[in-house]
């Protein structure tokens, strides 16, 4: 049987198909043609053309997306590393208010530990001290340490 038969037969046929989106349809009401000899019609080419215009503009889409994704990304990790670093040094900083003896970095989860008074011999109180520079904000770990203190959840161990 020839293909261009077979479409004729199909277009006579009365039989009915399903679409992946669940909807019946006709298959004498779809446009069927042998792609492999001859041009598509007019219709089709349509389609064709329409489809490639939405996938060059998703692909744009997605190209801006990649794009300004690897560009945050590229910011936050700079001004993650450079945050680590000033954290260490802070402490020479001129307005820095604590005392740098009785100042420990910690680095994770609270930048640093203030043990006020210990370069005196007499620990007054403990300060913990989270750096943070621009829009940064304090993530869940250190809220919920902000949080114990302020609540006075606080306690001495000694392990031995």
């Amino acid at each position: 049987m020839k293909v261009k038969d077979l479409i004729g037969d199909l277009k006579t046929s009365g039989l009915y198909a399903i679409c992946p989106c669940g909807k019946e349809f006709a298959i004498a009401d779809c446009t069927i043609f042998d792609g492999t000899k001859e041009p598509f019609p007019k219709v089709a080419r349509d389609i064709q053309d329409d489809m490639k215009e939405d996938f060059a503009a998703e692909e744009e889409e997605f190209t801006r997306q990649v794009t300004q994704i690897t560009e945050r990304t590229a910011k936050t990790a700079a001004a993650v590393n450079i945050g680590k670093s000033l954290e260490k040094i802070l402490p020479m900083a001129k307005d820095f208010k604590w005392v740098v003896p009785d100042t420990k970095f910690l680095g994770d989860p609270i930048d640093l530990l203030i043990f006020n008074g210990l370069s005196e011999g007499k620990v007054e109180s403990l300060s913990f001290v989270e750096v943070k520079s621009g829009s940064a904000r304090l993530n869940t770990h250190q809220k919920a340490i902000r949080d114990a203190i302020m609540e006075h959840r606080v306690s001495y161990g000694v392990f031995k």
